[in-house]
């Protein structure tokens, strides 16, 4: 299913759905991140996704890292909440979804990269060479603000 975002867009459909998702930000020992190229849209992004009934919030982190990545991950803390009604997006059943992601920081505990039906790439990037990659706007505050460890939330769950 393909993916259109749109931010601050007066083109934009009105969202029709808010679901609560999270983004990993995943750093292993060298201090590189853990990035996904979207098989929606072609866009690297951290790995995340919608949260499922019947689990926790931690729970759907690690699930989401997992599935989209093959990386066992560990939730550390919380580096940020997203949640701009002006960032939409757009699928191609019609879902039309505001923007509600939450931004954890987690630690990879074991596995080994892979991909999977939602990503078309894995790798682990030094941030330095962020700028190389094709990486959403919002996607890119997410990953600055958890760069930024004064930024730390503490999360219980």
């Amino acid at each position: 299913m393909g993916r259109i975002d749109y931010l601050h867009d007066p083109d934009a459909p009105p969202a029709n759905s808010v679901v609560p998702s999270v983004v990993a930000f995943v750093q292993n020992d060298t201090g590189q991140i853990l990035m996904i190229q979207r098989s929606d849209n072609g866009r690297w992004a951290l790995p995340g996704g919608g949260h499922d009934v019947g689990e926790s919030i931690s729970d759907t982190v690690v699930r989401e890292v997992w599935e989209e990545t093959g990386i066992k991950a560990e939730v550390i803390d919380m580096s940020g909440i997203y949640t701009d009604p002006g960032h939409v997006m757009v699928y191609d059943d019609g879902e039309a979804r505001q923007q509600f992601s939450i931004c954890f920081r987690a630690e990879p505990v074991g596995g080994e990269i892979r991909t999977s039906n939602e990503t078309t790439q894995v790798r682990w990037v030094d941030p330095t060479d962020l700028s190389k990659y094709d990486v959403h706007p919002t996607m890119r505050l997410r990953i600055e603000h958890a760069l930024d460890r004064t930024r730390t939330v503490p999360y219980i769950g």
